[in-house]
């Protein structure tokens, strides 16, 4: 990561057996996880691939959109489109830079984590306690790489299809 550049932080909610999605369909809904991701990541710019923000269906109030697609004919309203990861990050950072953000935050999908865990310097995961039949997965956290600095259960509402928990990660140093 050059010296200039901001933090990636991810921010994902991950079930048992790695699970973040299976196409468009959401794979449980946890109240809890949505209010999370909102309070880590509005003000900042979020990055995201095609299939995910096609699931959101539309930009997400107080954060500037990037999404990142191979199809050269995609566009949305208030968002912007890059064709590759490099030009999204560098996009973001313009954003994060004009609008005083600290750190750049990667929303997803599975591709796009895959691209972007080795530039992380943070990790936000939510710990969802289901372990559903997914088709996409979340990379795997190597604990040679990443040490856990806080796990936060949280209190499982009515509206919550699973119990879950707050878990963030830092990059190891050396």
């Amino acid at each position: 990561m050059k010296q200039d550049s901001l933090p990636l932080v991810i921010v994902a909610a991950v079930a048992r057996n790695g699970a973040i999605g299976d196409g468009k369909r959401l794979l449980w809904h946890v109240r809890g996880d949505l209010r999370h991701f909102r309070a880590l990541t509005l003000g900042k710019p979020l990055i995201m691939g095609r299939r995910t923000f096609e699931s959101i269906g539309r930009a997400l109030p107080g954060r500037r959109t990037i999404v990142v697609t191979r199809d050269a004919d995609f566009h949305a309203p208030d968002i912007a489109v890059d064709h590759d990861i490099e030009a999204a990050i560098a996009r973001a950072g313009d954003f994060a830079r004009r609008e005083n953000a600290e750190e750049i935050i990667v929303a997803g999908g599975g591709e796009i984590y895959a691209q972007t865990i080795a530039r992380a310097s943070r990790l936000c995961i939510t710990e969802i306690d289901l372990a559903p039949a997914g088709d996409v997965r979340f990379p795997p956290i190597d604990p040679a790489l990443w040490q856990e600095v806080r796990r936060e259960p949280q209190p499982r509402t009515p509206r919550d299809d699973a119990d879950f928990c707050f878990v963030d990660y830092a990059r190891r140093l050396g």
